[in-house]
């Protein structure tokens, strides 16, 4: 959005420090920037102050580079929402790269943009994330229609190094998992991850027994949500 003073400016619902609990950097000290608003609206979602009700302020990209800057950390985590909608994603990447920043970009994979990023966290949204129209109204069906994007998916593959992580509530998420790999042969089975929907510990515990033994029979990587286990769930961590 621009501010009419020369700036680029996002709406950002939080900015702070702490470990990196999903994905092939689970554990890395890193500040993450959660960008407010979203085109989809999940049925599970833990972030819904950045999507469902979004809030925040507006900040411009020098500010938010500077916040991101002040904090000792290399890696850092473009979130949100869905960071993909802002083309002001673009000058803050690049602001962050030529400061020598681990940039990931974590995202739905239905939107595109040039980014400067060096690890694209594709989490693309299964037929279990589509809300109850009790609960979303009209977004139950915009969220169905927009929650696959092949084109964007392979423009990122294309591109990007990558990890995809798939939420999994019971075992025929899987199956419609493979039936997703299948639609896209160029995906490497060996960054693709499966992770327990819920952020209650005893809930993902309980999907885990069974979905961790599914992983290494189906060569996929099975990814804990450890934020869940060192935080519980708690904003800002």
């Amino acid at each position: 959005m621009w501010a009419g003073t020369g700036e680029f400016v996002m709406r950002i619902a939080e900015i702070y420090q702490s470990l990196q609990g999903e994905g092939f950097l689970t554990g890395t000290d890193s500040v993450f920037v959660r960008v407010s608003g979203c085109n989809l609206r999940c049925r599970y979602c833990d972030t819904p102050f950045a999507s469902w009700k979004p809030e925040g302020e507006d900040c411009s990209t020098a500010e938010i580079t500077q916040r991101i800057l002040s904090l000792p950390c290399r890696h850092v985590v473009l979130t949100g929402g869905e960071p993909m909608l802002f083309a002001e994603l673009i000058p803050l990447s690049q602001s962050l790269k030529a400061r020598d920043r681990h940039v990931t970009v974590e995202t739905a994979g239905t939107l595109y943009l040039p980014v400067a990023c060096d690890l694209m966290s594709i989490s693309p949204k299964l037929s279990n994330s589509t809300p109850d129209f009790a609960d979303a109204g009209k977004w139950q069906a915009r969220h169905e229609q927009s929650r696959s994007a092949p084109e964007a998916i392979r423009q990122i593959v294309a591109e990007y190094e990558y990890q995809f992580k798939f939420v999994i509530d019971e075992p025929a998420d899987c199956d419609e998992v493979e039936g997703y790999l299948l639609e896209f042969p160029e995906i490497d089975r060996t960054r693709v991850m499966l992770m327990p929907e819920g952020t209650d510990q005893d809930h993902l515990a309980r999907i885990a027994r069974w979905l961790e033994p599914y992983c290494r029979e189906h060569q996929l990587i099975f990814c804990p949500r450890k934020q869940i286990e060192w935080f519980g769930a708690t904003r800002g961590t």
